[in-house]
This record gives structure tokens, C-alpha cells and sequence, in this order.
């Protein structure tokens, strides 16, 4: 889709567990003030940690495994069931490991097989975490993270090579829109299909981004990337919801 076109949804993605791979996403239902169902419902502490599910606060990422420091979590792909809350990892197209994460039998499974998996990265041993309606987002508030796809390519083009989108973690891509353009919806209006959308902040970006999803390998340096040719280090940005709906594959953007 060229910038000619009306800017549209052309992918949607959750994270259940922070740091393990996206899920791709046909639809989403959209709740005010909160992110994605099931959006990083769920962390993995690097030993023994700060988080406490009965007082559940936002905290800084280092406190969890995540790919700007353990990269080699991006080797593994993973699949959650909502209905079940059971998390199941593969790798190289072979399960590696399954629990329930609600039951403390199935977060144990998985945190066996992490802290063999990750023993090198491991502070202490691993520890699956979630509090009722918590997520463990880099950023306090319940928000969307939108990518343009427009924006992409000129990074692409400044960095000298091809980039997967899902580097940046999105919730939402989008595509015909012009590069950077977001950026500028700071003072508009906002809506995607039928959910308004209000812009928080640009998304400064950290080496997470410079891990390959799809090999593990930290390949590139792309905040420096983007530091030495447009003088920040931001790429897309955050998005709160005004009001519940849905928005699926295709939708609209449009500025009222």
C-alpha cells in the first residue's frame, strides 16, 4: 500500500508474556485506558524481585528478562491460550515447555525450563509474575504501541538493510501513511475503525530493537542508527484508548 492510499491496520499483535514472542492477531477488542487483552499480562523476574502481585506497580524492565539484555529469548516462539492461560514454548518447531500459567504446578514448568535455558542470563532463579488487570509494558500507562510502516522503510534505508517490523514490538502496524507521520498526531483527533485513539508520547527506542526476531542475533544498532540521522532516537508511538470497541486487519485511520 502506497502513502496515495487511506492509512489502514496491516497487522495487530499482543505479547502475552514480556520478552517472549508476539502473537499475530486477526481482530482486537478494545477496552478504555487499558492495552490489548492479555498484553503483557505476564513477566518473568531475573531472580528475586520487587514485583508484588498483591500491590501491583509499574516497574523498570531491567527487573525482568526481556530481549534489550537477553536476547537469545527471541530463539524461542511461544503460543497462549486465553481461555486457559496455558503457555506453550517451542524451539525450532518442537515444545520445550507447557504450564498453566494461573496454577503454581504450570508456572513452575515453565520456570524450570527457563532456568536451564537462560541460566546465563539468570541473577536467580526465574519467577513468572501477573496481577489482576496489571501489564508489565515499558511504559506506566495502559496504552497501544503503533509502527508505520512508511517510517520503517526509511529506517531501512538509513540503517542499509531489511528490518522486521515486529523489532519494535507493535501492537498495531500501519501502512499509507507518509513517513514520520505519526509524529505529527500528537494534536489530532484520532481514530482507528471504530476505536478513538489519544497520542501519549513518541517511543524512544533501546537495544531491544537491535535483536533479530527471527534468528536471536543482535545484528544491528538501530537507536544509534536513528540518532545519527534524524537527532532522536524515537520510533512510533503510543496510543491510549478514549473508548471500548474493536479495530481488525484493514481498518481505517482517519482524523476527525
Amino acid at each position: 500500500m502506497s502513502s496515495s492510499h487511506e492509512p489502514a491496520v496491516s497487522g495487530l499483535y499482543r505479547y502475552p508474556v514480556k520478552g517472549l514472542s508476539p502473537e499475530p492477531l486477526e481482530r482486537v477488542t478494545l477496552t478504555r485506558d487499558q492495552t490489548a487483552p492479555f498484553d503483557r499480562a505476564y513477566a518473568i523476574e531475573n531472580g528475586i524481585g520487587r514485583f508484588d502481585p498483591e500491590h501491583p506497580a509499574h516497574l523498570p524492565k531491567i527487573n525482568f528478562l526481556m530481549l534489550m539484555r537477553n536476547e537469545r529469548l527471541a530463539t524461542l516462539q511461544t503460543r497462549f491460550d486465553d481461555e486457559t492461560e496455558t503457555l506453550t514454548i517451542f524451539r525450532a518447531g518442537k515444545q520445550v515447555a507447557r504450564g498453566d500459567l494461573r496454577t503454581q504446578l504450570g508456572r513452575r514448568m515453565i520456570e524450570q525450563f527457563l532456568a536451564a535455558y537462560m541460566q546465563s542470563d539468570l541473577r536467580g532463579p526465574p519467577r513468572v509474575v501477573s496481577a489482576p488487570g496489571h501489564s508489565f509494558s515499558d511504559v506506566a500507562a495502559k496504552c497501544l504501541h503503533i509502527v508505520n510502516l512508511a517510517s520503517l522503510r526509511e529506517l531501512e534505508r538509513a540503517a542499509g538493510r531489511q528490518l522486521n517490523p515486529l523489532r519494535f514490538r507493535p501492537n498495531i502496524i500501519i501502512d499509507g501513511a507518509e513517513p514520520w507521520a505519526e509524529f505529527s498526531w500528537k494534536d489530532k483527533p484520532l481514530q482507528i475503525g471504530g476505536v478513538p485513539l489519544a497520542f501519549i508520547k513518541r517511543t524512544e527506542r533501546c537495544a531491544a530493537t537491535d535483536v533479530d526476531p527471527d534468528t536471536g542475533k543482535r545484528d544491528t544498532a538501530l537507536p544509534a542508527t536513528l540518532l545519527r540521522t534524524y537527532g532522536h532516537s524515537d520510533f512510533g508511538i503510543y496510543a491510549r484508548v478514549l473508548s471500548d470497541g474493536e479495530i481488525t486487519i484493514g481498518d481505517p485511520i482517519k482524523f476527525s
